[in-house]
């Protein structure tokens, strides 16, 4: 391949449009960035030459805004926001250690191998009961037949059956529900498998469940006899519809209660995440209830945790505690017209003084940025948790959005703490070292530590991704060459 001339221009000028005189932009890649004249004058003196010609514009303030592209937007820059040092992911006891647990476990097996066979037993019969009371019953827009509501019976007691398989031989109680024309909305905290269960075998309400749910084995015919609302997350129809659903249930008397999980996934119980506004919306009193499992030696949270290991877990346990607490209802604003936002803002306070944790900015997105990265086989996918629904709001980057970042910085090869060295982010945006491709990863390495994270990056793109591209885009038109000179077009009159 023959050498290319970098002075020469990269698009043929149209003679007819333009003359042969008009100044051209040069882009100077190196340490200063300087612009050039076609003619070779560089750099006049503005008090002797007086122009308002746009090149003295660029030429005036390129390195200002080369130092600081954040000018473009009107800000001095952007600084990383503070994270939380809360991980409400994590399941403390994901791995079996110590000799007591070891033992216990010995111990246990042979009645962990009786309470299967309890669990299978209940969930068989349960089905069928279930099966049963739906025989025939086609009306899905009104409420259940009372009949069929006593035939749940058998199902609901084979949940509480359940329950004492897995080792809830008691649960303990505080409070009531409140009536259900007081409060026809009941949320809760979302820390297992188990509250479903419970409140089933409790209150029998409707429940708002994804999608997916309705096809899972066993338990999607039980939900369905629980009048369930489904809704896709992603789906800003399906949840308008959800909405809408939620309020013609809870306007009345004829249909059950409901329950909501507003976390929209299971935590470990030591924090509560940001609330989905599903409940809230339609402005009805609400009754918060919180679940707590007190343990020693087995944490019993649906964290970073398999199901099924999960399950062998609590079949290999003595006894497993809960504890239920009914709070009091929260009623919306009476005397001015409360938003959905601050009445969750109000709910969520009150469950989380109830259990005395902090409240944070996770939300389902950052467990799914957790599975992602656990899907790639990192050693560490909770390094990726950046507080989805504070980043949401504040720069509008959806889950979608941060996921494809996510791929994307996964293909620049973190190290096991997550971080990307420069050669890494060069390769990925295929750039060679210099002086252009180092302010570049300046621009996201906001801590200036000589390595980005995956929030850097995803807060960086979402903040300024014009930027960013163009800065690649002005180093891949120097064909990668510091020091030479490019004539990249010419400027318009």
């Amino acid at each position: 391949m023959a050498d290319h001339d970098l002075t020469t221009r990269l698009l043929a000028s149209d003679h007819h449009s333009q003359s042969s005189d008009e100044p051209h932009l040069i882009i100077n890649v190196d340490g200063e960035l300087g612009l050039e004249n076609s003619n070779g004058n560089s750099h006049q003196n503005p008090s002797n030459h007086q122009s308002n010609h746009p090149s003295d514009y660029i030429n005036s303030t390129q390195m200002e805004i080369l130092e600081n592209p954040y000018e473009l937007l009107g800000a001095k820059g952007y600084a990383l926001p503070e994270s939380s040092t809360v991980d409400p992911f994590r399941n403390n006891t994901a791995r079996i250690e110590g000799v007591y647990e070891w033992l216990k476990i010995m111990v246990c097996l042979p009645i962990a191998l009786i309470r299967l066979v309890l669990f299978g037993l209940c969930l068989s019969v349960g089905y069928v009961g279930t099966k049963f009371a739906l025989h025939g019953w086609k009306d899905k827009e009104n409420p259940m037949p009372k009949w069929r509501c006593r035939l749940m019976w058998v199902t609901r007691i084979c949940s509480r059956c359940i329950l004492f398989s897995f080792g809830y031989h008691w649960i303990k109680r505080r409070g009531k529900p409140a009536p259900r024309e007081i409060a026809p909305i009941v949320v809760s905290n979302h820390v297992s498998y188990i509250e479903p269960i419970f409140f089933f075998y409790e209150l029998f309400p409707t429940i708002v469940a994804s999608e997916s749910h309705d096809s899972m084995p066993f338990v999607g015919t039980i939900i369905r006899a629980m009048q369930v609302i489904y809704v896709n997350r992603f789906s800003p129809s399906s949840r308008k519809n959800a909405v809408n659903e939620i309020k013609r249930k809870a306007s009345g008397d004829r249909f059950p209660r409901l329950l909501l999980f507003p976390e929209g996934t299971t935590t470990n119980g030591r924090a509560i995440i940001s609330f989905q506004l599903g409940a809230f919306i339609p402005g009805y009193p609400i009754q918060p209830v919180i679940v707590r499992y007190p343990h020693v030696h087995f944490d019993q949270s649906w964290g970073h945790i398999t199901l099924g290991k999960l399950m062998f877990r609590m079949f290999t346990q003595f006894h497993n505690f809960m504890e239920v607490e009914y709070l009091p209802v929260v009623f919306p604003l009476e005397n001015q017209k409360e938003n959905a936002v601050h009445f969750a803002g109000r709910t969520r306070h009150a469950i989380a003084t109830a259990l005395n944790v902090v409240q944070t900015s996770h939300s389902y997105g950052d467990y799914m940025l957790v599975t992602k990265a656990s899907e790639s086989k990192q050693e560490n996918p909770l390094l990726y948790i950046v507080e989805m629904a504070k980043i949401e709001s504040s720069l509008h980057l959806n889950t979608f959005e941060a996921l494809d970042f996510l791929d994307k910085f996964l293909s620049m090869i973190p190290d096991p703490c997550g971080h990307v060295e420069i050669h890494n982010f060069l390769r990925f945006f295929r750039l060679k070292a210099c002086t252009l491709s180092e302010k570049i990863f300046g621009f996201v390495d906001v801590q200036k530590r000589g390595r980005i994270t995956f929030k850097e990056v995803s807060l960086s793109l979402s903040f300024s991704p014009y930027v960013i591209n163009t800065y690649i885009s002005w180093n891949r038109l120097t064909t990668l060459n510091c020091g030479s000179n490019l004539r990249a077009g010419t400027l318009c009159k």
